[in-house]
């Protein structure tokens, strides 16, 4: 699962990613470059489950986001079509203004910037469309097709969804009419998060920063979600040992990084969860699909697990911290046996029992 990460010039894109997935970036090479790196999922309950097993190793999960570079406008189609290898979006936008970075729209705008970058995605999808019903047309005039009128159909809904200027994650489509159009791969479809890059300043005030410029319009839309961050802080923190880390945002009011809540704001976008398994040998949070049932759970751990399943015995996380083991947790009946259809929830420890 990736997140490709766009913005235009001068924003604190790359800066963001670096940050994130600890990449070595060339600085000659700066934005232009399309890079790929991991980031670490933050979850603390690892390290406290880590308390019970004092375990060889602790995993954590990860998001895969790909740094979009040259997003100029003279290169912006060009750019964009790398986007339709990735599952979401994170489109950084700029709102701190230094004189000292000029902006590549002369000003500071953050909704004009966020609306012109979603457009230049609706015209993509447009033209694509475009191009696909008049294919369509030719072969329809030559014989009838039920696929293609479905596939006729749905995209003329598409096209006049986009003509609205609205983009085709807001447009809300049955199952059947997502089939015929699954393999376009639209741009406009993907999960957004906007991400808000403000200046020191407003360090202590994130929660507000939608508020505060104005940006209602970006929040509350479907397959949508928007984080504020202040990206020279979190370069600051990057570099910092924890003690210091958390002295300094403690002197910001804040409890956390704001890339934590980035990262985890991409995976929730994204429909993403975790469960975990706790044990001597590993401590590890394993990423699955929200609504995953148990079976399927256990093959995100290795599918012979999954082919062998005979049941999943689950524990809540805090419960078996406050139990001191799972025996223990067993004898205040706190660990339940669930069969292939239990659905997985956020914060489970499970032990797959399985044959073979």
């Amino acid at each position: 699962m990736q997140t490709g990460i766009i913005g235009l010039p001068s924003v604190g894109k790359t800066t963001l990613f670096r940050i994130l997935t600890k990449a070595h970036i060339d600085p000659a090479k700066g934005g232009q470059e399309t890079r790929v790196g991991v980031a670490k999922v933050p979850e603390p309950r690892l390290a406290q489950l880590a308390t019970l097993y004092n375990p060889k190793k602790i995993t954590y999960a990860t998001v895969q986001y790909v740094d979009l570079g040259g997003m100029q406008k003279e290169r912006m189609r060009e750019s964009l079509a790398s986007l339709r290898e990735v599952d979401a979006i994170a489109h950084v936008i700029r709102v701190f203004d230094d004189p000292s970075v000029p902006h590549a729209e002369g000003t500071v705008d953050p909704l004009r910037d966020a609306t012109n970058l979603e457009l230049e995605l609706i015209l993509s999808d447009l033209e694509q469309i475009e191009k696909r019903l008049e294919r369509l047309e030719k072969d329809l005039k030559k014989k009838s097709d039920k696929n293609f009128e479905l596939e006729k159909t749905v995209l003329e809904k598409c096209k006049a969804h986009l003509h609205a200027e609205k983009p085709l994650r807001e447009l809300p489509l049955t199952a059947e009419e997502k089939k015929p159009i699954g393999g376009f791969l639209f741009l406009s479809q993907r999960p957004m998060l906007f991400v808000l890059n403000l200046g020191d300043e407003e360090a202590g005030q994130l929660d507000s920063a939608v508020e505060r410029h104005k940006l209602g319009a970006l929040q509350g839309r479907p397959n949508t979600a928007v984080v504020a961050v202040c990206g020279r802080l979190e370069a600051e923190l990057a570099e910092m040992d924890d003690k210091e880390a958390a002295e300094l945002l403690a002197s910001y009011g804040l409890k956390e990084p704001g890339l934590n809540r980035l990262i985890h704001a991409t995976y929730d976008l994204m429909g993403l969860t975790s469960f975990f398994t706790a044990g001597e040998p590993e401590v590890r949070a394993w990423t699955i699909h929200k609504g995953t049932n148990a079976v399927k759970a256990a093959g995100a751990i290795h599918s012979d697990i999954e082919k062998g399943f005979i049941r999943a015995e689950v524990v809540r996380w805090d419960d078996l911290l406050a139990a001191g083991s799972l025996g223990a947790a067993r004898e205040k009946a706190q660990v339940r046996l669930e069969g292939k259809d239990y659905i997985v929830q956020e914060g489970d420890v499970i032990l797959f029992r399985h044959s073979g």
